[in-house]
């Protein structure tokens, strides 16, 4: 059995922007509130490091916000299954908490996409977000060149707060046309908050090359990375640098939503005016509704965290959520990847780092199914996070289903639920 359990009238999973703003709402109304997340502290990717120290006004008052009210904190702890119905069980470095809910939100996020090109396993060469990740938890940057490739506006993001620790970023090499980069920043008249962002960080790398039309081709090193080769504008350049930070967009964090049977559509998880999903207990908020950002993230988890506390939901906010929704559409067609990117990879690079299968192998099947049986590819511990995303493009496979438990976990989590699993030791269950 667990070693600790806790009910709560609403358990937010996910500490990021979304879940944040979600517990707080929910909170207002006096309500137990649960929030859960499985890192030290809450924030997400984008307020990482920023709990104690906010450097901006938006983070600092929500930061504010969540210190001032009931909200319980369960940090460290990664949910793996669901044993029925208005019950999760996460694993902690200490023990296996069972988590009761009324009603629940998931704000889990998104991660990047990577794809195979020659040399994308060597030592320096590393998702966008990650090396930010490194940086933001004391790695030294100052000095060191770097070159920020892939697409989406995390790479500006990035390049930002890299160049601001001190690092000389020699090229961003964004994969969408310059057409394509037009359109969206004409459609950014129409969101004047987004705007405002695009020109500050359009001020601040004014000094840093900017290439359209551009992605990684090859990175090459003997023990870690030394230079990388791209496409820029239809030609090879090949640039000397100590890191290259590559990232091909943004993947919903959907496998929670999955296993508990919410409705997808698109590979986001489909959702109602007031959040909630398929599933009538359940709501959902952030990037696993659709990538828009973190302002459209803080108004779906106010909107969800209201819902699931039976609270009024302010007219405005149904407003601006809409209206932001736009920006989503815009996001996934402007960064939608181009065709030549699935001829990268060559036969004998790696694409599920796990396990160590190259592209020659997988190639030689027709489904995500078919790979993961003969190849173990998508079996190891990132659990196909990294290769399922990268199979997708590829190939336009598509995971067949979510199986628990969702993160590798211990024996002895997942001895606390008794029939889901049969554990085979010297040929006797």
């Amino acid at each position: 059995m667990p070693s600790r359990s806790q009910p709560f009238d609403v358990l937010v999973v996910g500490g990021g922007p979304a879940g944040i703003a979600a517990a707080v709402s929910a909170a207002s109304r006096g309500v137990t509130v649960g929030l859960l997340d499985d890192n030290l502290t809450v924030g997400g990717q984008i307020w990482r490091g920023e709990e104690k120290n906010a450097t901006r006004p938006e983070s600092r008052d929500w930061f504010e916000k969540l210190r001032s009210s009931n909200v319980q904190l369960i940090a460290q702890a990664r949910v793996f299954q669901q044993p029925m119905p208005g019950m999760l069980l996460a694993d902690t470095p200490a023990e296996v908490v069972e988590l009761q809910y009324a009603n629940l939100v998931l704000a889990t996020g998104a991660r990047e996409r990577f794809l195979p090109f020659p040399g994308w396993t060597l030592p320096n060469v590393m998702g966008a977000g990650g090396l930010q990740a490194l940086v933001k938890s004391g790695l030294p940057i100052a000095g060191k060149s770097v070159v920020v490739a892939g697409t989406g506006p995390l790479l500006l993001a990035v390049a930002r707060y890299l160049r601001k620790q001190g690092a000389e970023i020699r090229l961003i090499a964004e994969q969408a046309s310059r057409r394509k980069l037009i359109r969206f920043a004409a459609n950014l008249l129409h969101q004047p908050g987004k705007l405002a962002q695009a020109l500050e960080l359009g001020r601040y790398l004014r000094a840093v090359r900017f290439a359209p039309n551009s992605w990684p081709m090859a990175a090459q090193g003997k023990d870690e990375l030394e230079s990388v080769t791209l496409s820029v504008d239809g030609s090879p350049e090949t640039i000397a640098c100590d890191y290259l930070a590559c990232g091909f967009h943004l993947v919903p964090n959907t496998e929670l939503a999955s296993l508990l049977g919410c409705e997808l559509k698109h590979g986001y998880v489909s959702v109602d005016e007031t959040q909630a999903t398929s599933i009538g207990s359940v709501f959902c908020a952030g990037e696993p509704t659709g990538i828009g950002g973190v302002e459209l993230a803080l108004i779906e988890g106010q909107i969800a965290g209201l819902a699931a506390s039976k609270q009024r939901l302010p007219a405005r906010l149904l407003r601006d959520r809409d209206k932001l929704k736009r920006f989503v559409v815009l996001l996934d067609e402007t960064f939608q990847l181009r065709t030549e990117l699935r001829s990268l990879g060559q036969p004998e690079n790696i694409v599920c780092r796990c396990e160590d299968v190259p592209l020659a192998q997988v190639r030689r099947y027709t489904s995500w199914r078919a790979a993961k049986l003969h190849t173990r590819c998508g079996m190891g511990p990132c659990q196909g996070r990294i290769c399922g995303p990268a199979t997708e493009f590829l190939f336009k496979w598509r995971p067949d289903s979510v199986r628990p438990p969702i993160f590798p976990t211990g024996l002895e989590a997942l001895a606390t639920t008794p029939g889901q699993y049969q554990i085979v030791t010297g040929g006797e269950q």
